[in-house]
């Protein structure tokens, strides 16, 4: 079940892309056994019917899509010597993890996204701020303000940075905080390797059968309202608007079918890694090892098809979930902390 891009209409600007193309007849004619294909590594910039433009540390490379042979999404480049789930920067982390959860409505604000799904999930009703917003500090968190105003929210801001920072550390924090936003919520960034977290299945290799799917099924669905309060509007966006998405689930043994499976786990891929979200067991049914499993199974899936990194966010006061993913190879690579302003009419 391929989760890879396997063509260019599958990619989207701004990743950072490998293209393998043919090169041109005369270019190989002239110099006999040069070879016939190269690669192109870099953000890509421009994609239509008939080119790919992308631009690689040597400048920009136009290459025919009627020449390329193959081509596929890349992590970032490292930003320090460290394993490869470590070696990202707090920025790249945060760019490469937001597309992992979906949202009703993104809108860019400069360099920051802002993001609304009928106040569903923080993640899915919060701005993310890295970069240049375009504006000066004040002006930029007065839009922020406003555009949440607009849809009746509160407004509420996703700051990352490194394990354990303070918030008021951070310009943006503390200009927030200034204003009378209040810090709340703080998520662990965990990240591993593919293959690691895939060689975690306690029941390997016989268990419960573990279904996964591209596809967002009832029983699924109704597996997931078990697990939290739901805004159904905003669910289909929320939990298919990653570029790339698949649901796996463990049903009861013996259930019938359409039943809603007792653990799910969702894996979005975008910019190269895979994202692990949604992991849930009922309760009659934990202390098996099923999310564990789950967990296992996905990374597997996503190994075989060429993702060799994996994140996920975990709250920090969650500790048996951190006891769990620790456990099987996770390590924490950054944080979040979710800032809130109050709500003006």
């Amino acid at each position: 079940m391929p989760i890879v891009p396997a063509s260019p209409d599958a990619l989207h600007i701004g990743a950072r892309v490998v293209v393998r193309y043919r090169l041109e007849p005369a270019e190989t004619a002239a110099t006999p056994g040069r070879p016939t294909m190269t690669d192109a590594v870099g953000d890509l910039v421009r994609r239509d019917d008939d080119v790919l433009v992308v631009e690689t540390r040597r400048g920009r490379v136009s290459v025919r899509c009627d020449w390329v042979v193959a081509v596929k999404e890349v992590p970032p480049a490292p930003a320090r010597r460290a394993p490869a789930h470590l070696a990202l920067s707090v920025p790249d982390m945060a760019r490469v993890s937001a597309p992992s959860w979906g949202a009703v409505e993104r809108e860019t604000l400069g360099a920051w996204e802002l993001r609304a799904s009928h106040g569903f999930t923080q993640r899915g009703s919060s701005a993310l701020v890295l970069g240049d917003p375009g504006l000066p500090l004040p002006a930029a968190l007065d839009a922020v303000e406003r555009w949440y105003a607009v849809r009746g929210l509160p407004p509420r801001v996703a700051l990352p940075g490194s394990t354990g920072f303070d918030p008021g550390s951070d310009p943006v924090g503390a200009a927030l905080l200034a204003r009378g936003w209040t810090a709340g919520g703080r998520s662990h960034h965990l990240t591993a390797a593919t293959a690691t977290i895939a060689t975690a299945d306690p029941w390997s290799p016989d268990g419960p059968r573990v279904d996964v799917t591209e596809e967002l099924l009832d029983p699924w669905l109704e597996a997931y309202r078990r697990s939290r309060t739901v805004v159904e509007s905003a669910v289909p966006a929320v939990l298919g608007g990653s570029p790339r998405q698949l649901f796996g689930s463990i049903a009861a043994d013996d259930a019938p079918p359409q039943h809603p499976p007792v653990a799910i786990a969702r894996l979005a891929v975008a910019h190269g890694w895979a994202g692990l979200g949604a992991v849930w067991t009922d309760p009659d049914h934990r202390g098996r090892g099923l999310a564990r499993r789950l967990t296992a199974r996905l990374a597997a899936v996503a190994a075989a098809d060429g993702i060799r990194l994996v994140h996920l966010q975990v709250e920090a006061d969650n500790a048996p979930a951190l006891r769990l993913y620790e456990g099987i190879g996770f390590e924490r690579h950054s944080e979040y902390v979710y800032l809130t302003g109050p709500t003006r009419s």
